[in-house]
């Protein structure tokens, strides 16, 4: 977790949770778990548990860190922040009380604006009820192809103020895509040894599709070797659009605060 993020889209991240299992093909060269071993490596205390070998790698089995929940209220200035860059807040093992203790911390900090990523939709839908909702809470679901679609329709199940899809990384056309209800979609290509390409014509495809239903749509990378080998510029331009209206102003202020 770290008060600075080079992650394009948001601006720190917070971990409150770290450890996750592969579930679809984007987990395939995950960032997270090769993070995980080089941080085990160093010797950072959150990545000493293996777990099941068979499903965790090195350092990177599910462990909640009580620990680190208050880290958000030490936090003065405003924030974007991006909630488990290094697990899944709706994977099995995280408790539900944790969960809940989570959202609390979320719901207790109004001035930041919270971004949450999850490939188990159908969690977040069971817990939904049990859960506050506050406006400064975004969810979204990763969808790297079009077999991972129905993850949309479970997230429109969710009482979110900002409902998102990270289409990242992007590994084939996502044609049929329904993005009602949808805010926001982020585009990206895979970056890192063995990462898989990506056609210019998927990403296209949901630039387009997010021009007609008016949803903002941000294209954080080509991928390559490295997450800036391809650079970011699609058809000659950046897109770098955002949530609007009241979501907008939301990081309009923490930005302005930085």
């Amino acid at each position: 977790m770290g008060d600075k993020s080079a992650i394009e889209w948001t601006e720190a991240t917070w971990n409150p949770v770290t450890g996750c299992d592969r579930v679809s093909p984007g987990c395939d060269n995950c960032y997270a778990l090769t993070l995980a071993k080089r941080l085990k490596a160093m010797g950072n205390a959150k990545y000493q548990n293996d777990g099941d070998p068979r499903t965790s790698g090195p350092g990177f089995a599910v462990t909640e860190h009580p620990d680190a929940l208050q880290l958000p209220h030490r936090w003065s200035t405003p924030r974007v922040v991006f909630v488990n860059s290094m697990s899944d807040m709706f994977h099995a093992r995280v408790t539900t009380p944790f969960i809940q203790d989570v959202f609390r911390v979320m719901a207790d900090t109004p001035r930041h604006t919270y971004q949450l990523l999850t490939k188990r939709p159908l969690r977040a839908v069971r817990l939904a009820g049990e859960l506050p909702w506050p406006q400064n809470v975004w969810l979204g679901v990763s969808v790297e192809t079009a077999t991972q679609l129905w993850r949309v329709d479970e997230l429109r199940k969710v009482p979110a103020a900002v409902r998102f899809i990270s289409a990242e990384p992007l590994l084939g056309s996502l044609n049929g895509l329904n993005l009602d209800g949808i805010s926001w979609l982020i585009a990206g290509g895979e970056s890192g040894k063995g990462h898989r390409p990506i056609q210019a014509d998927w990403v296209r495809e949901l630039r387009d599709l997010c021009a007609k239903a008016e949803v903002p749509f941000f294209f954080k990378q080509w991928g390559g070797p490295t997450p800036k080998a391809g650079g970011r510029t699609l058809d000659g331009q950046v897109y770098d659009q955002m949530p609007t209206a009241g979501e907008q102003d939301l990081l309009t202020l923490a930005r302005s605060s930085s």
